[in-house]
């Protein structure tokens, strides 16, 4: 029987290097490998290439365009507080923090187990201020961590300038660690009662923090949009979009906006923004009072076309799906064509503590996606929570095109 490690049909001739083939899987042809990424449909299947052999994934490593699997697969839920039995996985780093192995769940492969290790100090020692690229981003006191989800690689900045009762409100990467010119933003306060908050900027690998006063306001999201920062800043009890500079100095600018008869602030409460494809979205829910779905999301299209810019109401996103977590500081994220991993379009997936996670309907299709089987009694809030929530998170390994 003819070895697994050779490719059946491969010649053994050795008279004549320019006649040499392949004599084995690790032997194929980098742009071979290449055509194949694009057809595999789940991340343990990309998972899996990448760590079949060094040179498989080294062709995985350059492959051009990694990152448009961020689009084409539901984003991986880690469920933190569910811990499994991964004997096989070491209980330490390197560094001899003690790691907590996760639950994760694929949406796109539910029938196999997966897992990561988060350190244990993200737990009990650091509050969770966001995520971005792969990155879980926590700060406690004085101290701020970045920890890959997946690899554990940390990445410690300088002290930031508060005392020992800083309170994050969020927390995000501006490009990946592997990226040129990364900078490390976070919202911040001296307490949890203070109205005088701060954005902080860390150029990684620098040595010092950047700070701009937010008057009796505080950022709860920042997303890059056509090479454009946007913060939702809330301010004032309402919700307002601002475009973020980093150079020559922080900066930020109010973006003009109108809702329906002629409002100029967000007429919700506890909204969030996620870019979809070439849209950015504003979503948020009202309670209902029907017997169907007991809450019901909209979701709305910013038209920068006219000065101000306005809010269009979006009655279904096509071919689209959104993701959320119960924590503001978790990031949402946008999937096309769901149908490809067995998903639904024009819904919204939010992780949840107890249960995985529970399926909306956008807009005027709420009560039809809504299971009758699940609690109606679910507080379908976005808040602030002491401890990490299930949040939803694209492996770093897809954010470095080419690299």
């Amino acid at each position: 029987m003819q070895s697994p490690s050779k490719i059946s049909g491969a010649s053994t001739s050795t008279t004549s290097p320019a006649l040499c083939t392949p004599q084995g899987w690790a032997d194929l042809p980098e742009g071979l490998l290449h055509s194949i990424v694009p057809l595999l449909g789940s991340f343990l299947e990309l998972l899996a290439f990448a760590g079949t052999c060094r040179s498989w994934r080294a062709a995985f490593t350059s492959y051009p365009s990694k990152s448009m699997f961020c689009t084409l697969l539901p984003p991986l839920l880690v469920r933190p507080h569910i811990t499994v039995r991964a004997l096989q996985l070491p209980s330490k780093s390197d560094d001899g923090c003690k790691l907590r192995t996760c639950k994760v769940l694929d949406l796109a492969n539910m029938e196999r187990n997966l897992c990561c290790q988060i350190p244990e100090e993200t737990f009990r020692k650091l509050c969770f201020a966001g995520s971005s690229f792969g990155q879980l981003i926590c700060g406690g006191g004085r101290n701020c961590l970045v920890v890959d989800v997946f690899t554990g690689a940390k990445v410690s900045p300088p002290q930031l300038p508060f005392g020992d009762d800083t309170y994050f409100y969020s927390g995000m990467l501006t490009s990946p660690l592997a990226s040129e010119n990364p900078h490390l933003l976070v919202c911040a306060a001296p307490n949890q009662h203070s109205c005088d908050c701060s954005l902080l900027d860390w150029p990684v690998g620098s040595d010092s923090w950047s700070e701009l006063r937010l008057d009796d306001s505080r950022i709860e999201q920042i997303v890059e949009f056509k090479c454009q920062f946007i913060a939702l800043v809330a301010m004032d009890g309402n919700y307002r979009l601002y475009t973020l500079s980093l150079a020559p100095q922080l900066g930020l600018l109010e973006i003009a906006t109108v809702w329906w008869d002629g409002m100029d602030a967000c007429p919700y409460l506890r909204p969030w923004i996620v870019v979809c494809g070439d849209m950015l979205l504003m979503v948020d829910h009202y309670i209902t009072l029907s017997f169907g779905a007991p809450v019901n999301y909209k979701a709305y299209r910013l038209d920068m076309s006219t000065v101000p810019a306005v809010w269009v109401e979006m009655k279904k996103l096509e071919n689209y799906s959104l993701f959320i977590g119960s924590d503001v500081r978790i990031p949402a994220f946008s999937c096309t064509s769901p149908g490809r991993w067995g998903g639904r379009s024009n819904c919204l997936y939010y992780g949840y503590y107890f249960q995985p996670w529970v399926l909306h309907g956008l807009g005027d299709e709420a009560d039809a996606v809504w299971d009758p089987d699940s609690d109606p009694d679910l507080v379908f809030k976005r808040n602030w929570y002491a401890q990490l929530q299930p949040f939803w998170v694209y492996p770093s390994m897809f954010y470095a095109d080419g690299q």
